[in-house]
Formats: structure tokens, sequence, C-alpha cells
């Protein structure tokens, strides 16, 4: 065997999504040579992920036909050789359309090999003394140890030309026994955690979810993981995860105002999306976050994901605090939304109620005030909860992008009034009034409300994902809930 010197660092990309090859620079004279085995800025630009490794493993084999494999642990691993060459060999064991693909090709210590996880993994000594080093971004854990699985070598279905026939080799008894890929256990992802599982848009996450028959989803509310205490992150396992959802926040509004409020807003919007992104950028895991217009001043018509954070009150400011924090995990989602409606206590489920009063002849409420000076557009949960699966389905780069339905922007009176005609045929029972005059004599304390919350989509929208007309879905939305009444 002789190495190539001084090569130009590239990439090869391969069959088996994911998987790629490096050739890597290696310079030599009389004495021997020297590499960069991994260097992460140069290697990021060429396409390897940042996988973040944790640990450094080194394999020695002591004589020409060792062979190893197949195995497909639950991490990432960065394979390379520091003496001596094999062969190897990697099947794509993940769950799809790629499962079974096989590649296969040489290394020595010029080249490096990035592996996903999931892909089986497998190798065969050419020479005495081959030593074989490789990164993984995860701790090894009994628990992980579940997730490992196998194929085996011989299997003819692989038909993998391996250089030294396997009845010559040296192999374990372990490897000898792994199934045929017909067999085999398919590597499922890592699993997703949703926070505020119980609030409407958990709900609806949930609902996404079973409706499209997916796997490997854990919810959590308050009660079973407090994501603001940072006593209750060590009960998890965090390699398992890939993905968190958070839908869990404080939304009172006007009682972030109140002492006690305040100290609830804090905990709940800046405290614990703070802990989640310390856990995420630690654990290579996506991170997914609500976010809301009250971190603008409403000062223009529409907001655009590149605003500066202006927020009037306190339930804005914490949810402005909860977004910096965020944007510091390297895999996150910022989903800004406006004025949501779901499962749950909501805007247009009270004017339903109202609306109903109104057209009972025996209630003495003949009138409703509702704000006009608030001009926004409605987000139902349920576009929320296909716009998160939308970004990580198609790898949306990283970022904040605005979701709401799409339309016409309108005052909140304006939407009180389609509700009530929708319901009962009286939206001439809404009267428009200032936000001044709606909260003028309040006993509690009241928050300051952006003037204008319209969000512009052309960012959502540039990446495949199209806002359905809110007007549309609140029609819908209110003949449901009316026809469940009658």
């Amino acid at each position: 065997m002789s190495l190539e010197f001084e090569k130009e660092l590239r990439v090869e990309r391969t069959n088996i999504p994911g998987l790629l090859v490096f050739d890597l620079s290696v310079h030599g004279d009389n004495r021997g040579w020297f590499k960069e085995n991994w260097q992460r800025a140069k290697m990021l630009q060429l396409g390897l992920p940042d996988f973040g490794p944790v640990q450094n493993n080194i394999s020695f084999n002591a004589k020409r036909g060792v062979t190893r494999g197949i195995h497909a642990e639950p991490w990432d691993k960065y394979i390379s050789i520091a003496s001596g060459e094999i062969f190897g060999a990697w099947v794509d064991l993940r769950q799809g359309d790629t499962y079974g693909q096989v590649y296969t090709t040489r290394l020595d210590p010029s080249k490096a090999i990035y592996v996903p996880r999931g892909v089986g993994n497998s190798f065969q000594a050419l020479v005495d003394g081959t030593v074989y080093t490789y990164l993984v971004n995860a701790h090894w854990s009994a628990e992980q140890k579940k997730n490992y699985t196998f194929v085996n070598l011989a299997d003819p279905e692989l038909n993998i030309a391996w250089p030294i026939p396997l009845d010559e080799s040296e192999r374990s008894e372990a490897d000898l026994r792994h199934p045929m890929l017909r067999d085999a256990i398919a590597m499922t992802p890592r699993r997703t955690l949703v926070t505020g599982a119980h609030g409407q848009l958990g709900q609806a996450v949930h609902k996404y979810v079973e409706d499209h028959h997916l796997q490997g989803f854990d919810f959590a509310d308050i009660n079973d993981f407090d994501f603001s205490d940072a006593q209750a992150y060590k009960r998890y396992n965090w390699d398992l995860y890939g993905t968190i959802i958070n839908a869990g926040a404080f939304t009172a509004v006007d009682k972030a105002e109140s002492e006690q409020g305040r100290k609830s807003a804090w905990k709940a919007n800046a405290q614990g999306p703070a802990l989640l992104a310390k856990v995420a950028a630690a654990h290579n895991i996506t991170l997914i976050h609500i976010s809301s217009d009250y971190v603008f001043d409403g000062q223009v018509d529409m907001h655009d994901e590149n605003e500066a954070l202006a927020p009037l009150g306190v339930y804005g400011q914490t949810k402005a605090a909860g977004d910096i924090a965020v944007a510091n995990a390297p895999r996150h989602y910022i989903l800004r939304s406006s004025w949501v409606i779901g499962q749950g206590h909501n805007f247009v489920r009270t004017m339903i109620g109202l609306s109903n009063r109104v057209a009972d002849p025996s209630d003495a409420l003949d009138h409703v005030t509702v704000v006009n000076d608030q001009f926004g557009r409605l987000t139902f949960t349920e576009d929320m909860a296909e716009a998160i699966f939308h970004l990580l389905d198609c790898q949306a780069p990283y970022g904040t992008y605005n979701l709401t339905g799409a339309g016409q922007v309108q005052s909140w009176a304006d939407i009180a009034r389609a509700v009530f005609d929708l319901a009962n045929g009286n939206g001439n029972a809404v009267h428009p009034v200032s936000t001044e005059a709606y909260y003028s004599g309040s006993a509690n304390p009241v928050s300051p409300r952006p003037t204008h919350s319209a969000l512009n989509l052309d960012k959502i929208e540039s990446i495949g994902y199209s806002p359905r007309d809110w007007q549309k879905e609140l029609e819908d939305y209110v003949t449901r809930l009316t026809r469940a009444r009658r």
C-alpha cells in the first residue's frame, strides 16, 4: 500500500443518503506523513453535518482478514484509518426507500467516511496491524444498546464481494449469528418529544401524528416534564431524541403583568426555552419553538422575520427572550404566529358563546363590544402542526419562519362580527370600540397590545408551504362547533 500525497480535500456522495466519503490531504516525506484527520470548518463547507462528536474509539486488528460487522448503531460515526488498509461495506438499515442499499470501498489513511445513524458498518482488515479509528456523537448506554440492529456479513442478498473470502476470515461468534436482511430489524428514527401536549397546539400535533401514523413520539405536559426546571432534564436520556417540539408556554397576556404572573411567564417562556436550547445543542437535537407577534411593537403594517424585536409588555418580553435563547441552538426552527385558534379556550369559541347568548331571548345580553384598532390574521393550530412537519420533512434551512393564515388583514371586531354571523346571523350585535375604551376602568393589570400583528408569509411560502385562507378556515371551524352544539 502506498499513500497518495498532497491531494485536495474533497467529498464523494454515495448511493446511500448521508454516507459521505472524504479524500484527505496527506503531507509526507522521508520521515512519514501528516494529515488533518477531521477538520470541522473545512468539512462543513463540503457538506459534512456538524454532528458533534463526544467520543473517539480505536480498533486494533492484529491480522489480515479480521472482519467485523455489519452493525448499525444509534449514532453518527466518522471513520478513518490510522495505519493499514480496510475493505469496508455499508448497508442502509434505516426505515425507508433505501433500506438494504449497499456501498463498498477501500479506506487507507488518505480516506475517511461519515456514516449516519442507522447505516450498518462493517470492514475487513487487508494488512496486519490495521488501526481503525472513529468518532461518535453519543455515549454508549444500556438504553442505547436496545436500538442497535445488525445484518449478516454473508447475506447473499447483499452480495458483498469480500476480498478475503469470509470462510478464511476471522469473525466473532456474535457476527456469525446476525440475521439476514429479510429478518433484520430496521433502525427507527430518533424519538420526538412534544411539550405542552394538552394545549391547543399540542393537541393539534398529537392529531397530526395519529392521522399520519407516525411513530416514536412522546407527549408531555407540565405535570410530566416541567421544561423550565433544570432538574427535570435528568430523567431523560437525550441521546435517544432527535427532535423537540416546544408547544408549551405561558399565554395569559394580562396576567403576565401581575407580580406572580410575571414570574410564571419568565419561567415558562424564557427560562424553559433556554434549557431546551441547551440540551438541544448538547445532543444534536432539532428544536422547534413557537413564537408570537407580541415580540414586536406593532408599528408597521406587516412584520417579517428580520424585524428587530421590540416587545411592549411582559408577555412579549418573555417570548422575545425565549426566541433569543432558542436561536443559540444550532438546529432550531422558530415558528412565529399570531391570534391562535385551536381545540381549547380561544377568541372564536368565546364569540360563539356570546353570539348564542345574544340569540337567546331569555338572556339579557343584546350586544358585545370588541376592539377595532388591532389588526391581524388568525392562525389555526392545524396549520401550525402541518407547517412544523413541513419544515422537518423538507429539511428547510434552520431559522425563524412566520406562519399565520393567508388572506385579508382584519380587526378583532371584524372577526367577531363574522363569527356572530356564521353562528347565528347576528353580526350587527358586535359594536366596535377602541382598545383604550375597552380596557378603561379595568381593576386588573392590562398588557399593551401591538396595533399591527400581521406577519409576512413570503419566507415559509418560499420553502413550499402554502398557508390556507384563514377566513375559509374560520367558516369551517365555526360550522363544526355549531353543528356539534345542535
